[in-house]
């Protein structure tokens, strides 16, 4: 059985909703990050590498050109969403936000907004700019990385805030009736089954409308790397993420969509696991195991 049978995906929920396909366009926005520029901290979490998943160059062409060039790769949609993907993309003050927001919103065939951003970096007054976007008809998601809800984790992985700065804006951008996404990595150091499991769980009760999983990437340019060189850290396996995302979705309500369950990277940037080079791979393990083990939410008995 093919996967989105198993799994409440984006994909096949904007097709539900739109009556087509929608495709998100990727843009950089040229933001900064606090836990780079000092202002937290210096380096970044330790998994990260903002190049293994995003075109640094695009930083130089104007949104409108990003989301032309974008659109002419894809080719493969009429309706889009603008993603704001790299580092993070509430991190500057509102009025210079609402000028791109509102420079992607204004090209044609744009349908709302994504926007990638920490939990920590989303003021009242970026979440009130947001809301007026929905508020006009726009689909509007914060995409917030969370990775895990384990803080002993996040401050070993130097993310720079816990999980209660998670739920308060959570709570916040849900109150004002925008769209929470939610990023989770499986395998990240000391993180177990539990940990994952302890995880989804309070996403869930904290209230989520969709969830993007993927597997720790060991990526070239990112801390974690000199740490794999010298054997002091084991990249996941797959059987591993797949046990664990696969009891994840199923802890999952149906209604939560999935925007992501597995992604990929390219070498040379990726260093390991070499089985997220293709991240079909584990899609097509996620599916054998929920075809025996049931559907999105079976654990929850929806």
């Amino acid at each position: 059985m093919e996967l989105h049978h198993l799994v409440n995906t984006f994909g096949q929920d904007l097709q539900r909703r739109y009556g087509e396909k929608v495709h998100k366009l990727t843009l950089h926005g040229g933001f900064s990050c606090p836990n780079r520029d000092g202002t937290l901290g210096r380096g970044g979490c330790t998994f990260c590498n903002v190049a293994s998943f995003a075109d640094e160059t695009a930083q130089q062409l104007s949104v409108t050109a990003q989301l032309s060039m974008r659109a002419q790769e894809v080719n493969r949609a009429k309706r889009y969403l603008a993603y704001f993907q790299a580092y993070t993309s509430t991190y500057a003050e509102v009025e210079k936000l609402k000028a791109m927001y509102e420079e992607a919103l204004k090209t044609a065939d744009i349908v709302g907004l994504c926007v990638g951003t920490r939990p920590d970096c989303v003021p009242d007054e970026v979440l009130d700019l947001l809301a007026s976007y929905k508020d006009q008809g726009y689909e509007i998601w914060l995409e917030l990385g969370l990775q895990t809800a384990n803080d002993k984790t996040l401050q070993r992985i130097n993310r720079g805030h816990n999980f209660a700065s998670y739920e308060t804006v959570t709570r916040k951008a849900r109150a004002l009736g925008l769209n929470v996404c939610t990023h989770l990595i499986v395998g990240l150091p000391g993180d177990t089954k539990a940990d994952h499991i302890s995880t989804i769980d309070r996403v869930v009760e904290t209230g989520v409308e969709g969830i993007k999983l993927h597997p720790l990437h060991i990526v070239e340019g990112s801390v974690m790397a000199k740490s794999w060189r010298a054997g002091r850290l084991s990249a996941i396996s797959i059987e591993d993420y797949v046990e664990s995302a696969a009891e994840m979705i199923l802890r999952t309500p149906a209604d939560v969509v999935y925007h992501r369950v597995s992604a990929s990277a390219r070498k040379p940037t990726l260093l390991a696991p070499e089985w997220c080079e293709n991240r079909w791979l584990a899609m097509t393990a996620l599916a054998r195991v929920l075809t025996v083990k049931g559907s999105q939410g079976t654990l929850l008995g929806n």
